[in-house]
């Protein structure tokens, strides 16, 4: 569960005094949708000042759980059970969480109306944040780790979305999306636990319409408990867990993600490395000073 500092609670107290903080899916825990994390724990070691635990309902169900970041206006990260998909990738109006400006709202993801409510502008990212930057929405829950196209849909929140490079977004990083689902249908006997975030800049922020943060990296990490036991070799380190990183910046520095200069300039400087769980959590408490531990037990 996430851990309270005396300076978060005051925070809560006073964001509940001013009906921000609500009691419904957006609320203080993911006690309503525990079943997206490896034995129904969250990642531990995350500061709770500023983070917003979102159960991401749709047509009267859970579908993945998100935490969310009110002062980027994007997740953290983004817990779901992948599956493999029964269809095509859905024409999906998007969605925004109406909970996140108004405390008595519906507890389920609503599609934006125009002209959007000014409560929600500054609650959350809007579409018109994206409009006419250069960046796509990001997926990090992606619709085709969903099985049905009601789970499919529902990713398409922008509570699930940051600012993502087309060269990342439509290159390496969704190689590594097919290769995760690769390795489920493979190797996986029962459920693949998923989380995927995004990473600030260590100093200097950069930000699209001066309102929602653009991450300099993508991670993911995954968790199989039951698996194969008899892999070829080559699929040994994969499994009970594996993770990634992901370059969302081109110009970024090669000390956590180097670069290949050997692939098309298209999709050059966004490369992914993967890695073990553990050498993922050293970079993340490193880059957010946080001593995050993604899976319980390391998924053991």
């Amino acid at each position: 569960m996430l851990q309270f500092s005396t300076g978060a609670l005051l925070l809560l107290l006073l964001l509940q005094g001013l009906g921000v903080l609500v009691l419904g899916e957006v609320s203080k825990d993911f006690s309503n949708c525990l079943d997206f994390f490896y034995n129904k724990t969250p990642p531990k070691g995350i500061s709770a000042a500023g983070y917003q635990p979102i159960c991401q309902r749709y047509k009267n169900q859970y579908h993945f759980a998100s935490l969310y970041d009110r002062r980027r206006r994007i997740p953290l990260y983004s817990a779901y059970m992948l599956s493999s998909p029964d269809g095509k990738r859905p024409s999906t109006p998007w969605m925004y969480e109406p909970q996140l400006a108004f405390s008595r709202a519906s507890p389920e993801m609503a599609p934006f109306k125009i002209p959007v409510d000014q409560n929600v502008i500054e609650s959350q990212a809007v579409l018109q944040d994206y409009k006419n930057s250069s960046f796509t929405k990001g997926h990090l829950n992606p619709s085709m780790h969903q099985k049905t196209k009601v789970d499919r849909e529902a990713t398409f929140t922008l509570t699930n979305i940051v600012p993502q490079q087309a060269g990342s977004n439509s290159g390496p990083w969704s190689t590594l999306e097919n290769k995760v689902l690769s390795k489920f249908k493979d190797f996986c006997f029962g459920s693949m636990y998923v989380i995927t975030g995004a990473m600030p800049y260590a100093s200097g922020e950069r930000w699209i319409n001066n309102r929602v943060s653009v991450p300099e990296y993508m991670w993911s990490a995954y968790c199989c408990p039951t698996y194969n036991t008899s892999l070829p070799e080559s699929a040994q380190s994969f499994f009970p867990t594996y993770a990634a990183v992901g370059r969302n910046d081109r110009n970024s520095g090669e000390e956590i993600v180097p670069v290949n200069v050997n692939v098309k300039r298209s999709v050059r400087g966004f490369d992914v490395r993967e890695m073990p769980v553990e050498t993922l959590e050293s970079i993340l408490k490193q880059r957010l000073a946080m001593p995050i531990s993604l899976f319980h037990e390391q998924c053991q």
